[in-house]
């Protein structure tokens, strides 16, 4: 979206028509819509916005619940937007540290500013992007004074709501750089060193007031700085971001943590400093793998103890042992046997247990596992579960059979 497009959306008129038209998902729905709406004589600048945005609105939902329905969008602010109920825990962190004002730098369309304002917390929210605050504006615009937006860059903003003689300094900070290049369509990310504000800016700023600072699950571990905690996120499977909290938003004696989300239940596992693998054992009766959350903190070793488990392979995320265990860290799996690796003959194997739908999970082998079901021919009414690994030097192929969460 542009501000032309933007400014044409953000009248009585282009609202109206984005409330009407209601959710737009298909191709099909687009091309529809826009033939309709060009045909009652609406501006191309309209058209574009308002079909746009009832897109993003059917998008956003994933993330933003019923909220998203009275919500703007950019495609980039949505796909960089942290998850209302992720938000939600990011701003209880805020409040349970004493903080009432807040600094929300590079706050994108608004996300996490909107968890902290429900919360009572002031928010002073900043984007670099003129057309990203404006639809920020938008989306707080129900918080009133408790949510101030405006343009500007990062560095900028800091400078102003962290100066010794600010009349309105900010207590903490919550940094969320853009980590993909500019634009509100389609982007692209960016290393860390093209990051608006940089990573190098923003942990300088963490050095000196209490901070949050979002980041991708996947930065390399040698840049994280020392004294901060760094807590790894996933939501329904999926591992979706790192959070570096410093001051008096990091937790004492926590370094490492992995918080795991599922629906609106969470559990957390923590821990001062990377945790100590378990030795390497051989296959026992059940195989777990753990969360991404777990794997990404280094925390495998931890739960391996609690499950009474150890490492299939020193350098391969999954463990094994003897107990049945449920854990919200772990998905575990009943062994049922080791079959061949070859793949013809392990087509055989599966066809004569009947197996028709299989579920492939790869780790230390390069394979395709879309291909590999493929060049199975599987035939049947069954269904199981397929590790595809390397145990030493040896290609391991292990069936086993999901074991439902308590």
């Amino acid at each position: 979206m542009d501000m032309a497009e933007l400014t044409a959306l953000l009248t009585p008129e282009g609202l109206r028509l984005l409330d009407d038209l209601g959710t737009v998902t298909s191709t099909d729905e687009v091309a529809a819509a826009v033939s309709r709406l060009r045909k009652a004589g609406h501006s191309p600048d309209l058209v574009s916005a308002v079909v746009g945005q009832a897109r993003l609105r059917a998008k956003g939902a994933a993330k933003f619940g019923p909220f998203a329905d009275r919500m703007l969008f950019t495609r980039a602010g949505l796909e960089q937007a942290t998850r209302l109920g992720v938000a939600a825990r990011h701003a209880a962190r805020f409040r349970d540290a004493g903080f009432t004002r807040v600094a929300d730098l590079g706050c994108g369309i608004g996300g996490d500013a909107l968890g902290l304002a429900a919360l009572g917390i002031t928010v002073d929210a900043v984007d670099a992007d003129e057309v990203t605050a404006a639809i920020a504006a938008y989306n707080l615009a129900p918080f009133g004074e408790t949510a101030r937006v405006r343009h500007a860059t990062a560095e900028q903003a800091a400078e102003d709501l962290f100066a010794e003689d600010a009349s309105e300094a900010a207590q903490a900070v919550w940094l969320d750089p853009a980590r993909r290049a500019a634009g509100h369509g389609e982007t692209s990310r960016t290393a860390p060193a093209d990051w608006s504000p940089s990573l190098e800016w923003s942990f300088a700023l963490a050095d000196r007031v209490p901070a949050g600072i979002k980041l991708g699950p996947g930065l390399d571990r040698d840049l994280l700085p020392d004294g901060v905690e760094a807590q790894w996120v996933s939501a329904d499977g999926s591992t979706i971001e790192l959070v570096i909290w410093s001051g008096a938003l990091a937790r004492p004696g926590v370094a490492r943590a992995a918080l795991v989300m599922r629906g609106d239940a969470a559990w957390e596992l923590t821990a001062a400093a990377d945790a100590e693998d378990e030795p390497a054992r051989e296959l026992g009766a059940f195989l777990h793998e753990p969360d991404g959350a777990v794997i990404r903190a280094r925390l495998i070793g931890e739960v391996a103890r609690s499950l009474e488990a150890g490492t299939l392979d020193p350098r391969i995320a999954y463990l094994t042992g003897d107990t049945a265990v449920t854990s919200p860290f772990v998905q575990s799996f009943r062994v049922r046997e080791v079959l061949p690796s070859d793949t013809k003959a392990l087509g055989a194997a599966l066809r004569a247990r009947g197996i028709g739908r299989l579920e492939i999970k790869k780790r230390g082998v390069d394979i395709d596992p879309a291909t590999l079901r493929t060049k199975l021919k599987l035939r049947g009414d069954e269904a199981a579960t397929l590790f595809v690994t390397r145990i030493g030097s040896r290609r391991t192929t292990i069936l086993a059979d999901r074991v439902d969460a308590a």
